[in-house]
């Protein structure tokens, strides 16, 4: 059975390309063009792996990771970037992407990155599909929550926050790890920034009824439950 693969690039071109190379190695693929319509496929129909381009016209390939992962999708992710810097390789790293390849790139590196995380993916897998909270919708376009129809405007620190703590739900997740993951590499973060961050997250989430909560956990630090 061919792997199914969803592909979020905008320049049509580059994703035309991408489509037909991809099917002619074996992958079931198809793709979109912004981040919102990869989120609403993967939602309904979860693909095995993504390729997503970080500089998406509607968001940031990275927080659409984020979101995949918030909402129980764990299929691989191999990030597209026209950067080479060290801290964007890290920071795609740490939302959750599983690999990068660089622009321009040759289509045999892509096919040989897809299959070794395909083979890694059938040995660990995560269960797709798992529930943030009761109906709790994370929006990387848009960088809002939303529960029942209302919604709360995140900053993008805040949107990382909440996704990674959304992503591993009833598991606590440590201080320096979120920071890792919400603020670039290299960056100063006193101590209690991460504090008032978290504050005003809990108290967007109160706005929501049913929604989850995000709990202290001393000396270790946050878990949303």
């Amino acid at each position: 059975m061919e792997p199914s693969l969803l592909i979020a690039e905008d320049d049509a071109p580059l994703r035309d390309v991408l489509v037909r190379s991809l099917r002619a190695e074996g992958f079931a693929a198809r793709a979109v063009g912004s981040g919102r319509e990869l989120l609403n496929q993967a939602l309904s129909t979860p693909p095995a792996a993504f390729v997503i381009d970080i500089g998406l016209p509607d968001s940031d390939g990275r927080d659409v990771c984020q979101a995949l992962r918030a909402h129980g999708i764990g299929a691989p992710v191999l990030f597209l970037t026209a950067r080479d810097a060290l801290t964007d390789r890290l920071s795609g790293f740490t939302v959750g992407g599983d690999d990068y390849v660089t622009k321009p790139f040759d289509i045999e590196e892509v096919v040989a990155r897809l299959q070794a995380l395909l083979r890694r993916a059938d040995q660990a897998r995560h269960a797709a599909g798992a529930a943030i909270g009761d109906g709790v919708v994370l929006d990387p376009a848009e960088l809002t929550v939303s529960v029942g129809g209302h919604t709360q405007p995140l900053t993008p620190t805040e949107f990382r926050l909440l996704a990674a703590l959304a992503a591993r739900p009833a598991k606590a997740i440590a201080r320096a790890e979120l920071v890792a993951i919400a603020w670039p590499h290299g960056a100063i973060v006193q101590e209690n920034t991460l504090d008032v961050y978290v504050a005003r997250i809990r108290r967007k989430l109160r706005t929501f009824p049913n929604a989850p909560a995000i709990r202290t956990i001393h000396g270790v630090g946050y878990r949303l439950q």
